[in-house]
């Protein structure tokens, strides 16, 4: 392994099949730190949830290649990829849809035209003159790219899908240097029929999951297919590192808090390789879901956005922030970037966090760490601030914990028995639990 001094950028070999265990030291003329780090080679793709940026909430039909390239830039240089924000991923609207068929963005000629080439390869929007250059650009940042595609003759937005190109899509994208793909059920339905049995949900993926380990480069599969079938049952097992336990969140996000407790009913789903994704994280600058409009700042209570990212980091979900990089602000990047609260979600053990009710309006999410410790979030869904307390009975652990806030970084204290906090309107108190 290298490290490249400008850059901070670590490549080289896969070693053979084992762990790894190594030493990284950092020092400046501030100070020296370092801090133990495992390699972990095998076949399990995904040990820890996905981390990146998608464009679909900031961009929808708007995306190019320009826009992409100026994300990643942004990637680095607010920080968020030193804190484990790692793909670039394209939603729909890279591909061609046929002129004169009807879709998101009907006035958009440049998206239109021949979908693939003689020989059935797919062929991208002249907003995307190079895909080989754009990866190659993602890649020298230190980042990983992610594409879009459908199992369906079309995508959600009427764009050419993969449905019998699935082989030249899969060595096509690995080609170009993907690291990640989207699949997106979309069309599909036409395919599978009104009532798909389980063998019908399941064909598509299967047949992606294959097609991508065949390639020579890890491209990670994430299927979109909201939650039909039970799909966290079976997802890994066709192929898959993550799927979608729901619809589109950004017809709902004044749901976050019931979202998140659904999901975490499939929680012994959750584990190394194996990811419930309830959807992407939208604060900052978003459109809107049910107008595609350009991208304007969030209305979401700031309080509410701490619960959102505690939420999605508690139950083990794949980091995907969806706003629009070029208007990143430093309320934003402090919900995105607390690396304790990653820590979190990133968590080796990956385990998904257990529901306990209160109230209606209280409730608490624990979620077993690696080193022995808990993390503990006490939610509060009324608009107005609320005492909750949370015992040692409830919580399966005796004698005296040491507690700290992990959005404030700080240690609060030892605690026995039980541990009470007043916890914002629609917001979050975070902590750590243990007897360090």
């Amino acid at each position: 392994m290298k490290l490249d001094e400008t850059t901070g950028i670590v490549t080289g070999n896969v070693p053979e099949r084992g762990d790894y265990n190594m030493v990284i030291i950092a020092k400046n003329k501030n100070g020296k730190d370092r801090k133990n780090f495992k390699l972990a080679a095998g076949d399990i793709l995904s040990l820890t949830p996905s981390m990146g940026w998608n464009d679909w909430y900031a961009y929808y039909t708007r995306i190019s290649d320009e826009d992409v390239r100026k994300s990643a830039d942004a990637l680095v240089s607010s920080g968020m990829a030193d804190v484990g924000y790692a793909y670039i991923n394209m939603d729909d609207c890279w591909e061609n849809r046929k002129k004169g068929t009807r879709g998101y963005d009907n006035a958009d000629s440049r998206r239109k035209g021949e979908e693939r080439d003689m020989q059935g390869n797919i062929i991208p929007n002249s907003y995307f003159p190079d895909m080989k250059k754009l990866t190659d650009y993602i890649h020298t940042k230190g980042l990983k790219a992610g594409i879009y595609s459908s199992p369906g003759v079309s995508t959600c937005g009427g764009y050419v899908g993969s449905y019998q190109h699935e082989a030249q899509d899969a060595k096509q994208y690995a080609a170009w240097g993907f690291d990640f793909l989207k699949y997106d059920w979309c069309s599909y339905g036409q395919i599978a029929g009104k009532k798909p049995d389980l063998a019908a949900y399941k064909k598509p993926y299967q047949l992606m999951g294959s097609l991508l380990k065949q390639q020579d480069r890890d491209i990670l599969l994430n299927l979109c297919q909201y939650g039909m079938g039970n799909v966290w049952k079976w997802g890994a097992e066709v192929g898959g590192q993550s799927w979608r336990t729901s619809g589109d969140l950004g017809f709902e996000l004044d749901k976050i808090f019931d979202v998140a407790i659904n999901n975490a009913k499939h929680g012994e789903y959750s584990k190394p390789g194996s990811w419930n994704d309830p959807d992407y994280i939208q604060i900052g600058y978003i459109g809107n879901a049910r107008k595609e409009g350009l991208a304007e700042k969030t209305k979401m209570p700031p309080n509410m956005q701490y619960a959102y990212m505690s939420l999605w980091c508690l139950i083990a979900s794949p980091l995907f922030y969806s706003g629009d990089m070029g208007h990143l602000d430093d309320f934003t990047l402090n919900v995105l970037c607390n690396a304790e609260v990653i820590a979190v979600d990133q968590d080796p053990l990956g385990a998904c966090g257990k529901v306990i009710m209160h109230q209606d309006s209280t409730f608490l999410m624990v979620k077993p760490m690696a080193d022995g410790s808990k993390a503990l979030g006490l939610f509060n869904r009324s608009k107005k601030p609320v005492v909750t307390t949370a015992t040692w009975d409830e919580l399966q652990i005796s004698g005296k914990q040491k507690l700290r806030d992990l959005w404030r970084q700080k240690n609060i204290g030892k605690f026995d028995h039980s541990f009470t906090t007043t916890v914002p309107a629609q917001g979050v108190v975070l902590v750590s639990v243990g007897k360090k």
